[in-house]
Parts: structure tokens; C-alpha cells; sequence
């Protein structure tokens, strides 16, 4: 659980972290209908994350050359919680399907909860627990009714979808680790933007090495949906790394819920998408989950009862 004086702050952050999320659904759909490749999509993800930050760090002097336990920090999340899922999203989501994809993505709070219990962090009382369950469970709902569960592979598909676990754990370890490990006086804006252009780095790196060519001609043809999307990235990660600060993984790894539901919103909205009934039966189970989940976080600590001195005691 988090200090009782950061919870409404770190709720307000998840529901605006996970609302921006949801609002960028949208774009990355239209982007990949206009063939923009995914880790190209990716990288225009890092790069308005960078590009409006660091300015805005340059204007507020907080920009710096990151050393030590800051440089550490920034090469290990932005290759790890950044760089390693999207390039593994490009790769399983073709054999397994979007739905089974969005599955894994709705395990990461629950292997979130795992992770943080095994290093010892504190982990959310049962009433969080609850809601957590009911998130998955809305999420899972959401992403197998919104896309085929598992790809035409034949039997080359199962190895993919056992791959495709790879997700959760890696978000995971990447949620708990930057909490463990996050510098003292690290300004929250100056780790985002450093975490993604280590992430785009990994990235382009990646493109070259697996196609030998960077097709961001793609680009060209999307103006209107980079540069909101580079935008909407821009405001979303700073409060990203302040959710972590003042949340912890745990409350993190449930942005994807909120996001899950709001998608559905801005797909109806934005794009005409028409969903079934069962997949806003699943958002409906997911807002219960997030409200469970909120409740817990307000709710003060049980105070542990003190012992009484033994008589014998002086």
C-alpha cells in the first residue's frame, strides 16, 4: 500500500495515465490500417515522449546528462519496460491474434502482484486483491470477445502463445524493478524522457537489425495521427513515473484496465467501432474491479493491536 497521503494523488494519476493510454488506441488502430509498421509505431511512441519532454526539462532546468544510478535506471526501464514489450508484441501478435495479446496485457496486474509480494514490497489488502480479480477478469472478457483468442498456426501457434506469457512477466519485473530501484531526487519527467530515448534507441537498433531498413517514408502519410499520438505520449509518461513514485507497481500495473475501458469508448466514438454486449459487460466488470480497487487504496490501514505487558514485567 502506499502512503496514505499520496493515495488520492496516485489514484487520480492512474485514472488520467489510463485515460490517455485508452485515447491513444485509436491512433496506433489507424496507423497500422495506413501500414505503419509496428515498431515504427513504437518509436513515434518514445520520440514524443522525448521530444516534449526534454524541452520542457531544458526550460525548467532539469535537464541533464544522466549518470550513475539515474543512467542505470533510465537503460534498464526503457529497454526493458518499453523497447522488450513492444518488439514482442511485433512478434506474437501475428501467430496468437490481438484478443490473446490483450489477455496477456490483462495479467500484468496479477503477475505484478506476484513479483511485489516475492521482493518483499507491500502488496494491497483482500478488498484490492478483489479488485484486481474483477479487472482481469473484465479485461479478459474484453480482449477475447474484441479479437480471435489464438492465431492459425497449427501447432507452431501453441509455442507462440506460450511465448506470449513472456508479457506479463516482463511488464512485472519492470513495474517492481522501478520502484526498487528508482534514483533519489529523481525528477519523474527527466526519468520518462530519458527511459524512452534509451527505449528508441533499443528500437531503431532493432528495426535495422531484424528488416536492414528504417520505413519511416510510412510516416509521411499520417501526419494527423503521429502528432497527436506524439503528444498524447508527452503528457502520459511523466504521470507514468509519478504513478509509480506515488502508487507503486502494483497500482501501476492496473492502468491497462482503465485503459481497456476507455479504448472502447474512443474507439466507438473515433472510429464507429460497434462491440457486443458481452465485451461492455467485460468493461462493466472492469470498472467494478477499478472502483474495488479505489476503495481499497482510501480506505486507512488496519491498525495492528498492541500487546498488553505481562504483570510480570517492570
Amino acid at each position: 500500500m502506499t502512503d496514505s497521503a499520496h493515495t488520492p494523488r496516485a489514484i487520480g494519476l492512474l485514472l488520467y495515465t489510463g485515460a490517455l493510454l485508452g485515447a491513444g488506441l485509436p491512433l496506433g488502430k489507424l496507423a497500422a490500417a495506413a501500414g505503419v509498421p509496428p515498431l515504427v509505431w513504437a518509436m513515434v511512441i518514445s520520440a514524443g515522449a522525448a521530444g516534449v519532454l526534454v524541452p520542457v526539462l531544458v526550460v525548467q532546468r532539469r535537464f541533464a546528462l544522466p549518470r550513475g544510478r539515474m543512467l542505470r535506471y533510465a537503460a534498464i526501464s526503457g529497454t526493458l519496460s518499453f523497447a522488450a514489450v513492444n518488439a514482442l508484441l511485433f512478434w506474437v501478435i501475428p501467430h496468437v491474434g490481438a484478443g490473446y495479446a490483450g489477455l496477456m496485457f490483462a495479467l500484468s496486474p496479477v503477475a505484478t502482484l506476484a513479483v511485489t509480494a516475492m521482493a518483499g514490497l507491500a502488496t494491497p489488502p483482500r478488498l484490492g486483491i478483489i479488485g484486481i480479480g474483477l479487472g482481469l477478469a473484465g479485461a479478459a472478457l474484453v480482449a477475447l470477445t474484441r479479437g480471435g483468442a489464438i492465431g492459425t498456426d497449427g501447432a507452431g501457434g501453441l509455442g507462440w502463445a506460450v511465448l506470449g506469457f513472456a508479457l506479463p512477466a516482463i511488464l512485472a519485473i519492470g513495474n517492481v524493478y522501478r520502484t526498487l530501484d528508482w534514483p533519489e531526487g529523481a525528477h519523474p519527467a527527466a526519468l520518462a524522457a530519458w527511459s524512452h530515448i534509451f527505449a528508441l534507441l533499443a528500437l531503431v537498433t532493432l528495426q535495422i537489425a531484424l528488416t536492414g531498413t528504417m520505413p519511416l517514408n510510412h510516416l509521411h502519410a499520417v501526419p494527423h495521427l503521429v502528432l497527436p499520438q506524439m503528444l498524447i505520449a508527452g503528457l502520459t509518461f511523466p504521470a507514468y513515473f509519478a504513478l509509480q513514485r506515488a502508487g507503486g507497481p502494483v497500482l501501476l500495473s492496473q492502468i491497462g484496465y482503465v485503459a481497456a475501458a476507455v479504448g472502447l469508448a474512443a474507439g466507438t466514438v473515433l472510429l464507429g467501432e460497434v462491440y457486443a454486449p458481452l465485451t461492455w459487460a467485460g468493461a462493466a466488470v472492469v470498472a467494478i474491479g477499478i472502483a474495488l480497487t479505489i476503495r481499497a487504496q482510501l480506505s486507512p490501514a488496519p491498525e495492528v493491536p498492541r500487546r498488553a505487558p505481562s504483570a510480570g514485567c517492570a
